[in-house]
């Protein structure tokens, strides 16, 4: 006796729906608010400083297109090439030694058994704190009359100088001031320096390398990726100083601390011309752009990353 079972449909090839599914619209929900948020306060803005570096605004006034006047203006201007030089002096001074000494920390704290959580802790502390208040106490700490620094320097029969009244110790003190944020360098070094395979010590050790030649050969091509990215990060931030300039200097003494950014804020808040402000706006986007394609064609072919050797360094 013999049983059949149930025909067999013949295969048919799934027809997708149109529509979207549960968790595609869920994720289109909870995105929404950040999309929004990015259109409205971010590109929009963005777009509109860029069409209004072409034009010229006074608020209540209607705008008026002025072509590339802003532009012929601003390459004229003495104020923005000294402004110009003023940010890449800063940069300069912040970024470099931002991250040797990032790095010196980063290993002398790696190797930190006692209280390392504790050093760690302390020395990314200036980076979570609020810049307005980081600034008002270097304010404080640089005063030539009454500022900590001074009084130490007069315990030892010095003389300090005026600090932020000095047209030559202005941007001295202000690099100072950015070195005090090293700490994010500093958790960002650790970080990698762990990464770093312990195979790969024991077996230049074995070869007979020293400290110096281990660090040399194994840690600090390791360690080249993340000095990239920190680089291109830290000058980005450099070009974009603000706060302490605003609160303690307002770009003096004789404009030494005057920045793009602060130069942009002077033009838009304080002089009324939006257009002018929106073109030193653009220029400093483009000078960023620049340099970050400068720092990727000098130090891109040089950086080793795992898995893969990039360049004849590498």
């Amino acid at each position: 006796m013999t049983t059949r079972g149930a025909p067999r449909r013949p295969w048919r090839p799934a027809i997708p729906r149109p529509g979207l599914r549960p968790r595609e619209r869920w994720f289109y929900l909870l995105i929404g608010p950040w999309l929004i948020g990015l259109v409205v306060f971010q590109a929009a803005p963005v777009a509109g400083a860029a069409a209004l570096a072409f034009a010229e605004w006074s608020p209540p006034l209607p705008i008026q297109w002025v072509g590339t006047a802003n532009v012929e203006a601003m390459l004229a201007d003495p104020s923005f090439w000294q402004a110009l030089g003023n940010t890449l002096v800063y940069g300069v001074g912040t970024v470099v030694p931002g991250l040797a000494i990032g790095l010196g920390l980063a290993i002398l704290l790696r190797g930190q058994r006692r209280g390392g959580s504790i050093l760690r802790g302390a020395v990314f502390l200036p980076a979570v704190v609020s810049g307005v208040a980081t600034a008002l106490v270097w304010g404080w700490i640089l005063n030539p009359r009454f500022g900590l620094l001074n009084a130490l320097l007069g315990l030892v029969g010095i003389q300090g100088p005026a600090w932020l009244r000095d047209p030559a110790w202005a941007m001295p003190a202000l690099i100072v001031m950015g070195l005090w944020n090293v700490g994010i360098n500093v958790i960002v070094y650790l970080a990698a320096l762990n990464a770093v395979p312990r195979e790969l010590h024991e077996a230049a050790a074995l070869d007979g390398a020293g400290r110096a030649g281990r660090f040399r050969h194994v840690v600090w091509p390791a360690l080249t990726p993340v000095t990239f990215y920190l680089a291109i990060v830290n000058a980005i931030g450099a070009f974009q100083v603000f706060t302490p300039t605003y609160l303690l200097t307002g770009g003096g003494p004789e404009s030494s601390t005057l920045t793009l950014a602060l130069y942009t804020y002077q033009n838009a808040f304080a002089y009324g011309q939006l257009g002018y402000a929106s073109a030193l706006a653009l220029a400093l986007v483009a000078g960023l752009v620049a340099l970050t394609a400068l720092l990727f064609r000098l130090a891109g072919r040089r950086v080793a990353y795992v898995g893969a050797e990039v360049g004849a360094d590498g």
